[in-house]
This record gives C-alpha cells, structure tokens and sequence, in this order.
C-alpha cells in the first residue's frame, strides 16, 4: 500500500473512532469493561496520544532531526504484513502507558481533532522526508517518517480490535 492509500486509511480509521465515540454514554465511556482491561476511555487516550506523539517524530524526520540506523528485520516485517504478531499481547513501556488517563468524551473528540489536523498539515511533508533520517520509537527502535505513517496505521487498527472486544464484553454482559 502506497503513502496515498496509508492516508485514506489512516483517515477512515479515524472516522471509525469518532463514529464509535458518538454511541457511546459518559459513564459506560469511562467504566473498566466487563472483561477488564482498559476503558474506552483509556484506550482512546492512548490511542491519539500515541498517535500525536508519532506525528511529533515525524515532525523531527521531516525537520531531518533524527538519527541514522537500520530499521530491525522483525520491524519492517511488522510495517509489511500491517499488523502486530499474533497471539502475543504487546505491553506499552511504562513511560506510555504512564500517560494513559481516564478522559472524557469530550476530551476524547478533542485528541482526535488535534490528532486530524496535525496530520494533515505534515503529510504532504513526509513524502519529502529523507528516508535515512529516522526517531526512535519506544518498542519497534528506529523508524523514518514512512514507516512512522504505516505505524499509525497498524496501532489504530489494532486498538479499534480492542474497541470490539470491549463493545462485546458488555453484550455479554446483558
């Protein structure tokens, strides 16, 4: 998939995200779903302050503020297949599930406005970024400003899996 179809994805992911958002009450919003785990609450807030934060990194390739190295093996095949190995849950370090919080709806709609229009007024930068220039990411090590695009990509899909599981824990629930 090429960098124009990383966007409209990236884009209708976003959609789904802001859809989802708008079904959902203040209070079951916030709420540690039947099954455990995150709220959808916490899962939101990790997921655009993810993403925010791998759009600043991008802003440091773009700027060629970064570093050079290789991209490790497992990582560009992760950045090929569009998804995180299967069957074995990822932790995030510490320092970013330290910044996971219980917000609001509101604060919800926000970060993914911020999130929106941060991407856009950089994307049109990446396709320009010197591939060589590259930021550390905390699990998946040096990544260009590509490859941190095709990242976003892949975690938003993979947490709106876990917006599913969290939608189905409470059906099962009634």
């Amino acid at each position: 998939m090429g960098l124009s179809g990383i966007k409209i994805s990236i884009q209708q992911l976003t959609a789904k995200y802001r859809a989802i958002l708008e079904t959902l009450n203040p209070e079951q919003f916030t709420e540690t779903p039947p099954m455990g785990g995150w709220s959808y609450a916490e899962v939101y807030s990790h997921i655009f302050d993810s993403s925010l934060l791998s759009m600043m990194a991008i802003g440091n390739c773009i700027k060629g503020q970064g570093t050079k190295g290789p991209t490790l093996f497992k990582v560009r095949m992760v950045l090929l297949w569009g998804k995180f190995p299967s069957g074995k849950k990822i932790k995030a370090p510490e320092r970013i599930e330290g910044r996971v919080k219980k917000i609001s709806i509101e604060a919800a709609r926000q970060l993914i406005t911020d999130f929106e229009i941060m991407f856009e007024k950089q994307f049109d930068f990446i396709k320009t970024a010197d591939p060589s220039v590259k930021v550390k990411h905390p699990v998946l090590n040096l990544l260009n400003a590509k490859q941190w695009v095709r990242f976003i990509q892949i975690h938003l899909k993979h947490h709106l899996i876990q917006i599913v599981r969290i939608e189905n824990s409470y059906k099962q629930k009634s």
